[in-house]
């Protein structure tokens, strides 16, 4: 009989601390992004960087369909300069706008003009995702804006903690028929107004950035901005 009860405590024992261990890994373990130049969680309301995803590499902070960074270290070849070379040991795939006098993205063909030297994610495909930890400052309802570029459109969405807040969103093309340059269609910026209103609650929270469809398509940033 004791030998009995033994043996069933221990199975209890073991149950309950492998599902407490299962509960537990469940729990986001990200951090923001900080280096040697930018440091400090980004905040709501306000300008959410797309390419300052959290720490925690594949399958925490990021999923991405391959391991290389397409851009920082390989288009952008590793000089030592902070943009060229810029999480280029990640999967995630950034790169940066290029003002030139043969222009990239300062094209004529631009929707909205970006900023220069404006860090952003690119070589998107369906199923990837990157998370960022803000801070929200003010409970309430904001309207979210998004600087892109699509060549062939596509879908996105954006979650908070890990809850669908906006459903598949439609990415307008910035696709332009009349661009002599085939490659310039990726640079083609222009900016999404108010494709969303999303109820934020003040304090920590976790934000996801999902490509859906499509993909090939560009983030710079995503605003949130307070609805008075």
């Amino acid at each position: 009989m004791n030998k009995r009860l033994s043996f069933s405590s221990i199975a209890i024992i073991v149950f309950v601390f492998f599902a407490w261990n299962c509960s537990y890994g469940q729990r986001y373990i990200g951090k923001p992004f900080k280096d040697s130049l930018r440091s400090g969680i980004q905040t709501i309301p306000g300008r959410l960087q797309c390419a300052l995803y959290d720490l925690g590499g594949e399958g925490i902070a990021y999923h991405d369909s391959d391991s290389i960074n397409q851009g920082s270290g390989k288009l952008n070849p590793a000089d030592g300069t902070y943009l060229n070379e810029f999480r280029m040991k990640e999967g995630v795939d950034i790169s940066y706008t290029k003002f030139k006098e043969s222009p990239i993205d300062n094209n004529a063909y631009n929707l909205v003009m970006p900023p220069k030297d404006q860090l952003y994610i690119g070589w998107t495909s369906p199923g990837e995702w990157v998370k960022y930890t803000v801070s929200v400052k003010e409970t309430g309802t904001y309207t979210v804006g998004i600087l892109y570029t699509a060549s062939q459109g596509g879908k996105i969405s954006l979650s908070v903690n890990d809850i669908d807040k906006t459903g598949l969103v439609e990415m307008p093309s910035t696709y332009v028929k009349d661009e002599p340059i085939h490659w310039r269609q990726w640079h083609h910026w222009n900016y999404l107004k108010d494709f969303a209103r999303m109820k934020l609650d003040k304090g920590i929270q976790i934000i996801t950035l999902y490509t859906r469809e499509t993909g090939q398509m560009n983030y710079a940033y995503i605003d949130f901005t307070l609805v008075k």
